[in-house]
């Protein structure tokens, strides 16, 4: 099972309290506080595991507490420090503070880590209340509270390039023939139910990551079909690859439904470079419709067929392209 969103609850440690304490020694009847201090909380912290795809676990555990410092002890000893809780997420992973909106850390990066919640100070003995006019203390400290937060994990899968088209436009069937992903491919709609990550090869030793998610159909953004769940997934992607089906009797129509779609979930999918793919070209007897209108007037057009291999090539080179510019604007 894929599972790209959870919420979970998370506790740090309590620090330790102080300890009230004198010395009690034989011939010294009148030994000095000796109360150590309490021991600090654990941390809440999550980090990246490579090893990991997705937050399945989560549907299992949803609630991490630290552990609490040890209390102080007499002979100024120190209450021992909380273990922490280490929290392995795959990379890719936004968190989200739930109280205030806020996103805390995007974990990109191997072995990335961020800490969630800070664990309590441990509270001082009464040791460290000694003055020359108070000898004797018996004040002493509670240890701090630790941290308690409500987060969303949100996966996005980090890619180079996103397809994005209406169900059965054929994306899967591309990411098959470009890379070793096997996803469910079938001749109706919905067939991809999850995001699919295909790795695509191209001269001696280059390589690119494409994402393929499941299609979109006009009025996804009020809960319609499967993709909208997945356009997250796209986010982080450099560049585009919006498919349509060459028997499609308006690809300005498909194109605008897919446009809007992605424009009611986030601004920033409609700036990214775009390439348009008409596929199953192998499907028809004479030449496709050209495509020609207003929105696509800079953007790379390429006809494909992923059973023929018929304009793969092009295509590739087109991706390469983008990705390169991509990078230079970016150095």
């Amino acid at each position: 099972m894929f599972v790209d969103q959870v919420k979970i609850s998370v506790q740090a440690g309590d620090g330790g309290t102080g300890c009230v304490s004198f010395r009690r020694e034989k011939y010294v009847p009148h030994g000095g506080p000796n109360g150590g201090d309490g021991g600090r909380g654990g941390d809440v912290i999550l980090k990246t595991n490579t090893d990991l795809h997705t937050l399945l676990d989560f549907r299992y555990r949803r609630r991490f507490k630290a552990q609490r410092g040890q209390h102080g002890k007499g002979a100024n000893q120190t209450g021992k420090d909380g273990n922490d809780v280490i929290i392995f997420v795959p990379p890719g992973t936004v968190v989200r503070d739930l109280d205030n909106d806020e996103i805390i850390a995007d974990l990109v990066k191997p072995d990335q880590d961020v800490m969630v919640a800070k664990g309590g100070k441990g509270g001082r003995g009464n040791a460290r209340f000694a003055t020359s006019t108070n000898q004797a203390p018996r004040q002493f400290e509670y240890g701090e509270k630790g941290e308690n937060k409500n987060l969303q994990l949100e996966l996005r899968l980090l890619a180079d390039v996103g397809l994005v088209g209406l169900p059965n436009a054929g994306k899967s069937t591309l990411l098959s023939k470009f890379s070793a992903a096997k996803p469910k491919i079938a001749d109706y709609p919905f067939t991809t139910l999850t995001p699919n990550l295909g790795i695509v090869s191209f001269g001696d030793y280059e390589q690119f990551v494409m994402a393929d998610i499941p299609g979109l159909i006009e009025g996804a953004h009020k809960g319609k079909g499967l993709g909208i769940q997945f356009l997250n997934h796209i986010l982080r992607t450099k560049v585009l690859v919006v498919l349509i089906d060459c028997q499609s009797n308006d690809y300005e129509q498909d194109f605008r439904t897919l446009e809007n779609e992605m424009s009611r979930f986030s601004q920033e999918l409609l700036r990214k470079p775009k390439i348009l793919a008409i596929t199953k070209i192998d499907l028809l007897t004479d030449s496709p419709p050209m495509c020609n209108f207003l929105e696509f007037k800079d953007t790379p057009i390429c006809y494909i067929s992923s059973i023929t291999g018929e304009g793969l090539p092009a295509l590739v080179k087109q991706i390469v392209s983008k990705l390169v510019e991509c990078k230079e604007s970016f150095s």
